[in-house]
């Protein structure tokens, strides 16, 4: 492989896609995979010349800290563990990385997300696929080590696999390095989560929070995160709390009271009819999709609404360093 040295990081809890990944990369770079399952007796199945390190489960951001720190190379690329990097990746990465001027920190892979045909894509699936458009998402993003040393690596206090990379980009560029997209294409396969899926991304809520605190109430346009949901989310969550709250007072037995409440319910249902609607349309509309949507539609606002409302009193009290 011609151009720089490279250091290929994949943090990992285990999956079984860590093997298609890992034969994808092809020669050249060296690899480190990061394990960070809270258990890691068991060796992880990897072809020799592949270093393993542990971080017992402190998560993607302080797993990515381990591996590029561990690395000597001018570069070190972030991929995970459920990617697939095209054929020929090596060689593209290394066209990618060769000859950028000093100033330029990073370089963004394509990803590409094929998804099911003869059919409407999934909620699940129609997630997945925003990894294409994404920016700075480090399913594949190179960075000089310089560049990464210059600002401190990933924010740890980002426990997920969200936002982690926004907020690095974020702070690579206010630094005065610029980022790029290359050329290399690495292929993000869907795959399905499970029935409550959506509703486990609301966690995603806490993190946002820490994104405004940390780069204000425009973080959203500079790292190109499409808009959120919260607000309307919280106007439901509104409107059936004060719905059931006037039905648990014994309101609804007065006129004012009943027609209050009424009021309330009728916009709580066509709030969350509204957004499960506009989960399903786009869908394949199959029985079990339709059940899916229905029922983390009336779980998500309220999901959402306390998981931010957490972060912001723990970020108050605690503060952001």
């Amino acid at each position: 492989m011609a151009g720089p040295e490279v250091t290929v990081v994949i943090p990992t809890v285990g999956r079984p896609s860590l093997a298609a990944a890992l034969a994808a990369i092809g020669p050249g770079p060296e690899v480190i995979v990061v394990d960070d399952r809270r258990d890691a007796r068991t060796p992880l199945p990897v072809p020799d010349g592949v270093r393993v390190l542990a971080t017992g489960g402190r998560g993607p951001a302080a797993a990515r800290n381990a591996g590029w720190r561990a690395a000597t190379t001018p570069w070190v690329v972030f991929l995970d563990d459920d990617v697939v990097p095209a054929p020929g990746w090596a060689g593209a990465l290394a066209r990618d990385l060769g000859g950028l001027p000093g100033h330029v920190a990073g370089s963004q892979g394509r990803i590409r997300v094929p998804l099911p045909p003869g059919r409407p894509p999934t909620d699940e699936e129609r997630n997945t696929a925003g990894l294409a458009t994404a920016r700075w998402a480090t399913a594949d993003m190179a960075y000089r080590r310089r560049a990464l040393e210059a600002v401190g690596g990933f924010d740890e206090r980002f426990p997920r696999a969200y936002r982690e990379d926004s907020d690095l980009a974020l702070r690579v560029r206010r630094a005065g390095f610029t980022l790029v997209r290359g050329e290399r294409v690495t292929v993000h396969p869907v795959r399905d989560d499970g029935f409550w899926a959506s509703l486990r991304r609301q966690r995603g809520n806490a993190d946002d929070a820490l994104m405004r605190r940390l780069h204000g109430p425009g973080w959203r346009a500079a790292s190109g995160a499409p808009p959120g949901r919260l607000s309307r989310h919280v106007l439901t969550t509104l409107c059936g709390l004060f719905a059931a709250a006037l039905t648990a007072m014994g309101a609804h037995r007065r006129r004012a009271g009943r027609a209050a409440a009424r009021i309330a319910g009728l916009a709580w249902l066509a709030l969350t009819a509204e957004f499960a609607w506009a989960r399903i349309a786009p869908g394949p509309r199959t029985p079990g999709e339709i059940l899916r949507m229905a029922v983390t539609s009336v779980l998500i606002p309220p999901a959402a609404c306390a998981y931010r409302l957490g972060a912001e009193v723990a970020l108050r009290t605690g503060g952001a360093r």
